[in-house]
């Protein structure tokens, strides 16, 4: 049985599990040394902190999926405005995990008071990310060329936008 929830403390090990596939294997991350555990406690306390969502896809006992909203930048003027992550186990995909999970995180966002959220999203060749965010009323609003160098190639990534009402649910799931 699927479900979204809130992030739990044991969970952490299957969030660095599943984001360490895309670490290693693809461009859909910059990063280059797939985070540990810990490491990831101390990005779960930065963004529950601030009030923010870190949910995951919970299928029985297992995680299959995670999303984050993280502060889009650090100047105060930016306080309402949020980055979106979201990353399934890579057998999970097609199953409509990251609808569930964007739904339910831009609902939460709203909740949260965001005014703004924006998808930073590699162009890997696969437009799976890009339609996703198009279902929930992200537009594209840039592109910056070649700004990742990754697996011996450059990258560019797509900026998308979609605005929230404050505390209004409607709208979030597809």
């Amino acid at each position: 049985m699927l479900r979204y929830r809130e992030i739990g403390e044991n969970d952490l090990d299957a969030v660095a599990a599943i984001f360490a596939h895309y670490v290693t294997t693809g461009v859909a991350t910059f990063e280059t040394v797939p985070p540990t555990a810990d490491d990831w406690r101390r990005k779960l306390a930065g963004i529950t902190a601030r009030g923010l969502p870190f949910l995951v896809a919970a299928d029985g006992a297992d995680v299959v999926g995670f999303a984050y909203a993280s502060p889009w930048r650090p100047k105060p003027a930016y306080d309402h405005t949020v980055e979106d992550t979201i990353y399934l186990a890579p057998e999970q995909t097609g199953r409509g995990i990251g609808a569930g999970l964007l739904g339910e995180l831009l609902a939460r966002c709203a909740d949260a008071k965001m005014r703004q959220v924006i998808a930073v999203i590699a162009d890997t060749g696969s437009d799976a990310s890009a339609a996703l965010h198009r279902k929930f009323g992200f537009a594209q609003v840039g592109r910056l060329t070649g700004v990742g160098y990754k697996h011996d190639r450059w990258i560019d990534t797509i900026l998308m936008q979609r605005a929230l009402e404050p505390s209004t649910r409607e709208g979030l799931r597809p």
